[in-house]
């Protein structure tokens, strides 16, 4: 389906001139999300709300791993200035704020799930996109991609959670360096300092990126989820409380149809069906705006 696209009274795609993203999840639980606006997938008002409906179907489709793609030459060149230079200074900041609101409920909801996230990029990547990047668990790029924060070459500051993502990514000295001075970064630097996962040629970069999400759409989904959750709640917790926490998600995971498919696939000398025990299951509630913990970028 495309994001914001209406549908016929048959139930197919009404295709929408307007449409900056689409969506499609196959029978393995692979949400394959593109963003194809074209002119480098500039975030736009319209784009951030395609992106947030876009992570709502993922959600409700229950997901097994996310796929983000930008089509086109270069993956996301981050926010639409001609978009905000033509808004008059008393609207501008009310209009930002409703970008970032919608984009920002697009990570929330992504970073909350089960389902890993795949990114693939190529080309420019910069503002937002690279904290689009960087918000992935695995992230392919091509070897043509180059990055770059971008916000204070114009006097903006960051936004997409780039603040956030890049000191625990490459470090804070290194993330200053980049939001500071907003240098290029080539595809073999990203991969040297941390920020991407994965080079590979061009031409490879979707079959590869696809071949690595139905790797995860195969996989224990729920153990996925917690160990997502695990990873970033390392960043803001001591080591004691780690692991009191690591420890009860073992505990749960034991005893769930995954943590038992997994162990009897083992001790039986086969591979584990875990894409066949149902759909993704649910992750835990996000807080609500207000409740203790919905600061934290996935609301652990």
């Amino acid at each position: 389906m495309k994001a914001g696209d209406a549908r016929n009274t048959d139930g197919a795609v009404k295709a929408d001139g307007a449409t900056r993203v689409s969506v499609e999840v196959d029978d393995d639980g692979l949400a394959r999300v593109g963003m194809c606006r074209g002119s480098g997938n500039a975030i736009d008002l319209a784009m951030a709300r395609a992106l947030l409906e876009a992570a709502r179907e993922c959600e409700k489709r229950q997901a097994r791993v996310v796929l983000l793609t930008g089509q086109g030459p270069s993956f996301c060149v981050g926010g639409d200035l001609k978009e905000f230079a033509s808004l008059p200074g008393g609207r501008l900041a009310a209009h930002l704020t409703d970008v970032t609101a919608a984009l920002h409920g697009a990570l929330r909801i992504l970073a909350g799930l089960n389902a890993p996230l795949v990114v693939a990029a190529q080309g420019a990547v910069a503002g937002a996109g690279l904290g689009l990047v960087a918000a992935a668990d695995v992230s392919l790029v091509a070897a043509d991609a180059r990055f770059t924060a971008a916000y204070t070459a114009v006097g903006y500051t960051p936004d997409a959670g780039v603040s956030w993502s890049l000191p625990r990514l490459v470090g804070p000295q290194r993330a200053a360096d980049l939001l500071l001075t907003n240098r290029r970064v080539t595809a073999a630097e990203a991969l040297q300092m941390g920020l991407v996962t994965r080079v590979v040629a061009r031409e490879q970069l979707i079959e590869q990126a696809v071949r690595t999400a139905r790797t995860l759409a195969h996989g224990a989904t729920a153990a996925y989820g917690s160990t997502r959750r695990l990873l970033r709640q390392a960043l803001i917790t001591d080591f004691g409380e780690h692991l009191d926490t690591e420890a009860r998600h073992l505990a749960a995971a034991a005893v769930s149809a995954e943590g038992r498919e997994g162990v009897a696939a083992f001790l039986a000398g086969r591979r584990p069906d875990f894409a066949g025990r149902g759909p993704a299951p649910p992750a835990p509630p996000r807080p609500e705006p207000g409740r203790p913990g919905s600061s934290r970028w996935d609301g652990v």
